[in-house]
Formats: C-alpha cells, structure tokens, sequence
C-alpha cells in the first residue's frame, strides 16, 4: 500500500485493488495533473474537503455512514460529529475504515471530539490511522495524542494541521508531536507499507504535501 498525503486531509491511497482519495481539494494535486481514482470519500460536505470533480475517471463516491465493497475493498462508514457539541456547531462527519491488503487503514476525516469508547470498539484494530491535529475545526494536539491512546494503531500520519499553502489559522503539527512524546519526525514523500512490515508499537511518521 503506497499513502501520499496532497495536503489537508486529501491522501491518495494506492493498493493492489484500488486507487482511493480522501477528502479531495480543489486542486488536490496542486494543478499538475488532475487526480484518477476508482473510489472517492468525503468526511463532510465542507469547502477544502468535497471537491469531488477534482478527480477523474468515474468514480465511486461515498459520502455517508454505511458499508461497501468495491474493487474487492471493504469501507465501512461510521457517523462523529466534527465538534465537541455533537454537531451542533458544525454538523457531521464521516470516518471511512478501509480494509484492503490484509491491513486496516482509518481516516479520521474532521473528527472534533475524543472518540467515545463504543466509537472505539466499533474501529475495531487499525493499522494506520490519519488523524487530524490541527484544532479550530477539529483535534488539536492534546486531543489527538489522546486519540491516538484510545485506537492503539501501528501508524499514525498527522493531517489537517498549519501548512503555508492552506489554512494557516490551524495549530502545527509540533504540538501533537510534543504531546505524543515524539521528539522529531523526518518528513518523507509518501508512505509504503506491507502487513508484515508493521511495526510491534504505535509510530508517528509525517508526510510532505505534494501540492507543491
């Protein structure tokens, strides 16, 4: 499996079965070349997280709580709330468990509050988990680094947080970093794992955005 963050909470998730996009920008791969994928996610209808027309080739669009199979990968949809007032500031979100190479991948799409313990259970084991860190309109760092202790994945990959091209009112991600206990992360291109090179504890690893 090949994870290339394009800034935001937009990955580009590459297996043998698929090619996924999360939570597509305008311009999700910074203008070059417009994005192809077979499966599309959106955690909620906000501006930066549902420009579906961004990506090509015909595909398929879930939006909502629910399970699906396509392309031989298991989703499963689950209902949160991208506030800590259950919605009422801000409305839904959508968290999308992917199953696909033997592995688990959780994206935690504008999750605003600490998952309760029956959202927990519901996750089930994940493998790597992309989760936001930057606060304002989700976690921020302190309630990042608790939801990270709650899931237990192997992986986690930090999004939503400040970056010079894109929503720079947000926290860095030296906060979540501080309040995980991770001294320093080397930022690498993209992500590729197997399920046997899983490691034993839970890693932080960052990834570049590839907007630019």
């Amino acid at each position: 499996m090949e994870i290339t963050w394009l800034g935001h909470s937009c990955f580009r998730i590459r297996s043998k079965e698929a090619i996924i996009v999360t939570d597509p920008l305008g311009e999700a791969d910074g203008g070059k070349n417009r994005l192809q994928a077979e499966i599309v996610t959106v955690s909620h209808d906000h501006v930066g997280h549902n420009h579906v027309s961004a990506v090509g080739g015909d595909p398929l669009v879930i939006s909502g709580p629910g399970e699906y199979e396509t392309k031989q990968v298991l989703i499963l949809g689950l209902g949160s709330f991208h506030d800590a007032t259950l919605g009422l500031e801000l409305g839904k979100n959508t968290i999308f468990l992917f199953e696909m190479e033997g592995m688990t991948l959780c994206h935690l799409g504008d999750i605003g509050h600490v998952p309760s313990p029956s959202l927990v259970e519901s996750l089930g084991n994940v493998d790597i988990l992309l989760v936001p860190v930057g606060g304002v309109t989700t976690l921020n760092g302190a309630k990042a680094a608790e939801t990270v202790s709650l899931i237990e994945p192997k992986i986690v990959v930090p999004m939503h947080y400040y970056a010079e091209d894109f929503r720079s009112d947000l926290e860095t991600v030296d906060k979540f970093l501080k309040e995980i206990g991770v001294a320093e992360v080397q930022p690498q291109q993209r992500l590729t794992v197997t399920r046997s090179a899983l490691p034993q504890e839970t890693q932080v690893l960052l990834l570049e955005s590839r907007r630019a």
